[in-house]
């Protein structure tokens, strides 16, 4: 069994009233799975079992609302997939391209900047690409 570190989008959607913004979170949760495939399946399952409205009691801005999911955005291998995660271990990992040093220092003091994410998980896991390790693509079985 190896651990996988799966990235999943959920949002709030209105169930009654016309939305221009959307809540999103993502949500990144610890696999142990026997293959990519299977963690990918896992957390797909675990995405759809976060879905729903808490038997009709939830409400966003005072208005009954849903959580939805919208998929597994990325799926990584933790750094040591074969152990179980423990103290310091790296579990996941997001890559960014910023145009200056003052914009890095803003983005690890929590302010805001202008970022260009460049993901390795582009291509759907249904198509049979994925993330394995810290950087390394290759195709699934």
């Amino acid at each position: 069994m190896s651990w996988f570190a799966a990235h999943l989008i959920m949002s709030i959607r209105l169930k009654a009233k016309q939305q221009r913004r959307f809540p999103v979170w993502e949500n990144i949760v610890l696999i142990e799975a026997d293959s990519e495939k299977q963690a990918f399946q896992k957390a797909e399952r675990r995405g759809r079992l976060d879905e729903g409205d808490d038997d009709g009691t939830l409400t966003w801005g005072g208005h009954p609302a849903t959580w939805v999911f919208a998929g597994v955005r990325k799926l990584t291998s933790c750094e040591d997939s074969q152990s179980p995660p423990g103290d310091r271990t790296e579990i996941s990992f997001l890559e960014f391209e910023l145009d200056s040093v003052e914009s890095v220092r803003k983005l690890a003091e929590g302010q805001q900047v202008k970022m260009q994410s460049h993901e390795r998980f582009a291509d759907s896991p249904r198509s049979k690409t994925g993330v394995t390790g810290n950087h390394r693509r290759r195709k699934l079985a």
